[in-house]
């Protein structure tokens, strides 16, 4: 039996999530008909009274969030603000086991575990009991507070700058190898820098006002940007530090930061798959690491509406080399004519604009520095985070000795760049795709049915029983399944 490492697995496309060996996640539960998010979206804008407050607000005590601790009473605090979920209960995607988990208490904590990225003020603005009552603080005799100010030694950053006739430049320095794609994020916005450093679960950021043009350039432990004189005048200081400049942050602290990106082509993919090329601000250089994801942003009948998607390369079998921009962004998405985003997606125009984020996600590639065998199983666009790990592997490791994919989908039809994974195969003896069919066609020749113990036994064969890594994504059924089978 394989023992499969605890980040394993690339992040979740907004059609599936994955989980980690040995956790269970959060589950999707199926919702009653008439219960989707824009049935929610619908059911919010009734104007039907959803606090039983008659439209007051009122400051919330602890005792007195803690009486709404019922399925039929349920009330719960979301960074200072109460909401009265309890008829949120049934369109939840999780169910109401998972809302109960913050009945009556602060569910700050469990919400940014499972979902930091949702905008809940959005969602549930029609909720909204009102915020927590402060308490009274009492001074102690012989003590004092203090805000606690984190300093790592191991993340610790610093940064200097120097300036020419014409150019100044910003340099960041690391104690830790930065790769040259995906760990820094810059960005230009009216006369605002912003440079984040994402340095394991923490970010440093530099955070400035002045105006300026930029351009980036990366080694390792370093980072510098070159701005661009507009006169040849000597600068007396880099520019006007503004919130969080020169900090660090944990992750899971800081806001997500999107910009908005110009749709610039959409290339079918199949009949229901697209792949978009989004094209950031000029100024901005965002790279989105292997197996990291973005999020989209769009407002939907007054609603904010926000889901995840991982990145492709333009070609699974070549390097771009047409992009006019180096950090243009593709993402391969399904349009589901009942979902709440992808059809506004897909009614995007050439040139229209859609919100995107900064890279998220806790996968790391490091555990496949040792690793000779890499076995992927996808079903469905759950392949969108493997396309670019099998670049990743048939091109750039040294190590990986063989990735072996098994691919499950409905029909023929549904089969992502299925030429492309073919003649990748066919060109490349370190890489080997197997096709599985749950409603084959007569003539389908290939693997049939559906992931079972036999089926991973055989594909998981090792001829030499080296190390090897293993990699799901797809719905959570699927996924949980395949866990279940493997451990």
């Amino acid at each position: 039996m394989l023992n499969i490492p605890t980040q394993s697995f690339p992040a979740p496309s907004s059609q599936q999530r994955v989980a980690p060996a040995g956790q269970s996640g959060r589950n999707k539960v199926a919702l009653k008909p008439g219960h989707s998010l824009m049935d929610w979206i619908r059911f919010s804008k009734s104007g039907k009274d959803l606090t039983g407050l008659r439209g007051r607000l009122i400051d919330v005590t602890q005792e007195e969030l803690q009486k709404h601790n019922r399925r039929d009473d349920c009330w719960t605090c979301i960074r200072g603000m109460v909401y009265n979920v309890t008829p949120y209960m049934d369109y939840h995607p999780g169910g109401e086991e998972e809302l109960m988990k913050a009945a009556g208490i602060d569910g700050t904590d469990l919400f940014d575990q499972v979902h930091r990225w949702v905008n809940y003020e959005s969602m549930l603005k029609e909720c909204l009991v009102g915020r927590m009552a402060v308490k009274p603080t009492t001074a102690v005799k012989g003590t004092h507070s203090h805000r606690h100010t984190l300093t790592l030694s191991a993340c610790f950053c610093r940064y200097d700058w120097f300036q020419t006739d014409v150019t100044v430049h910003l340099v960041v320095y690391a104690k830790r190898k930065i790769p040259s794609s995906g760990c820094t994020i810059v960005d230009l916005e009216a006369g605002i820098l912003r440079l984040e450093v994402l340095l394991g679960k923490m970010s440093y950021m530099i955070h400035l006002r002045e105006n300026y043009g930029v351009h980036t350039a990366f080694s390792v432990g370093k980072i510098q940007v070159t701005i661009r004189k507009q006169g040849k005048r000597k600068w007396t200081s880099l520019g006007q530090p503004l919130e969080f400049h020169n900090t660090f942050l944990r992750k899971k602290d800081r806001a997500l930061h999107y910009r908005d990106c110009v749709l610039v082509s959409k290339t079918e993919v199949n009949h229901n798959t697209y792949v978009f090329r989004l094209q950031f601000p000029r100024g901005t250089v965002r790279h989105v690491p292997v197996g990291k994801h973005v999020y989209l942003k769009a407002l939907i009948q007054d609603t904010e509406v926000v889901r995840p998607y991982t990145p492709v390369d333009e070609s699974l079998v070549a390097a771009s080399q047409h992009s006019s921009q180096e950090s243009d962004l593709y993402l391969m998405i399904k349009v589901y004519p009942d979902g709440v985003l992808t059809p506004h997606l897909s009614n995007l125009h050439i040139g229209d604009h859609i919100s995107v984020s900064g890279p998220e996600g806790t996968f790391s590639l490091r555990p496949l520095r040792e690793v000779a065998y890499l076995y992927l199983l996808a079903a469905g666009t759950g392949f969108t985070p493997m396309a670019r790990l099998i670049r990743l592997a048939v091109q750039d490791s040294d190590t990986i000795r063989k990735t072996k994919l098994l691919f499950f989908n409905r029909r023929e039809e549904d089969i992502l760049w299925r030429c492309q994974l073919d003649e990748l195969a066919a060109n490349n003896e370190r890489f080997q795709v197997e096709y599985v069919l749950s409603e084959p066609c007569e003539s389908w020749t290939g693997r049939k049915g559906r992931v079972d113990e036999s089926m991973l036994k055989d594909f998981l064969n090792r001829p030499d029983g080296s190390k090897c890594y293993m990699c799901v994504c797809g719905p959570t059924a699927f996924t949980e399944l395949t866990i279940g089978y493997v451990l």
